[in-house]
């Protein structure tokens, strides 16, 4: 069995890599981040000319119709770039409002002409909520969709790539678009999301720790050639496939519709959360003082991924929730492998 990227997978990240490279390199995402701008317009865009918003919406419906493996794919690359647009939340609120029958936001966030923002915890701050023009609500009973009436200031953050802001949930507004069904559903695609930017944003970390470690020289010698740097870089590679690894897993088992769908999302979240972690400190170790300084570009995605550690439950949250999922089978003297 192949467990490689398609042909057609590979050009698809071939080509989001080249546009994020133009739109979302380092000097513009740090040019972004000295403005007052929710995102960047034209990065924004290109993204919705190149149909990424519809990447899993049917050809019949204005889409491009292909999966969400796909859209983990361009997850990833938008977090490999620290990219600042809004992708993830209005994809996940499309899908969710498509299910819902909702036709007006629905063209609107398809066409790229409003964006959304997801709140799935409500004693967290949610990215985008200051600039989304409809939000999507997580409540114990389902899941609902409001236009916020007014939208909440910008809250300072450590992620200068991502505006975040407190979002009340606004009752007299607000309107059902799904039940405990949907709120699993979007707990699910939520989480796997947030592992591909964490996919993307650990995998460049790598690549800098790797590059610099070949650069830098120490008492005549690069430091990569130091053994405590080779294993400490080591140690980042395999902790980077393993994300890979849990990441595309669970997101083929949402696409295909698998009954592990749930117990995938949430694995990968414990992985990747914790995984980053170690990604990320480890790099911090081999750039040395100048990885500690916000001049320096390893520092938006440390920050990004602090934030994506905690987005839709961190890996505390999905160590209960897996436990919860495979006791009945461990009870009931059933394999949980």
């Amino acid at each position: 069995m192949d467990f490689d990227l398609s042909d057609d997978q590979l050009a698809l990240r071939d080509t989001a890599r080249d546009l994020l490279d133009d739109l979302a390199s380092a000097a513009r995402v740090r040019a972004h981040t000295t403005t007052h701008d929710a995102f960047d317009g034209a990065l924004w865009r290109a993204m919705a000319d190149q149909g990424w918003l519809g990447i899993e919406v049917a050809e019949a419906d204005g889409g491009v119709g292909l999966g969400f493996v796909e859209v983990a794919i361009l997850a990833e690359e938008l977090g490999r770039h620290a990219a600042p647009a809004p992708f993830a939340s209005t994809v996940l609120a499309l899908d969710a409002l498509t299910r819902a029958g909702d036709d007006e936001w629905t063209e609107r966030l398809l066409a790229g002409d409003a964006t959304a923002c997801v709140a799935w915890d409500a004693h967290a701050p949610v990215p985008y909520a200051p600039s989304a023009d409809v939000a999507i609500v997580c409540r114990d009973d389902g899941v609902y969709a409001f236009a916020p009436a007014q939208r909440p200031r910008r809250e300072p953050a450590m992620d200068l790539t991502r505006e975040v802001g407190w979002l009340a949930f606004d009752p007299a507004t607000a309107r059902r678009i799904g039940d405990a069904d949907a709120r699993t559903r979007l707990l699910d695609r939520g989480a796997v999301l947030a592992c591909a930017d964490l996919l993307g944003s650990a995998g460049r970390a790598l690549d800098m720790a790797v590059e610099y470690a070949r650069d830098r020289v120490q008492f005549g010698r690069p430091i990569g050639s130091f053994q405590a740097v080779k294993h400490r870089c080591a140690d980042m590679l395999v902790d980077v496939e393993g994300m890979r690894s849990t990441t595309y897993w669970s997101a083929w088992c949402i696409g295909a519709g698998d009954a592990e769908a749930s117990v995938a999302a949430s694995t990968a979240k414990i992985w990747c959360g914790d995984a980053s972690k170690r990604v990320m400190a480890s790099a911090l170790q081999v750039h040395g003082g100048i990885g500690f300084t916000w001049e320096h570009d390893l520092h938006f995605f440390m920050k990004r991924a602090q934030l994506d550690q905690l987005a839709f439950g961190d890996a505390s949250l999905h160590r209960a929730r897996l436990t919860a999922l495979l006791r009945p089978r461990v009870e009931a003297g059933e394999s949980v492998v």
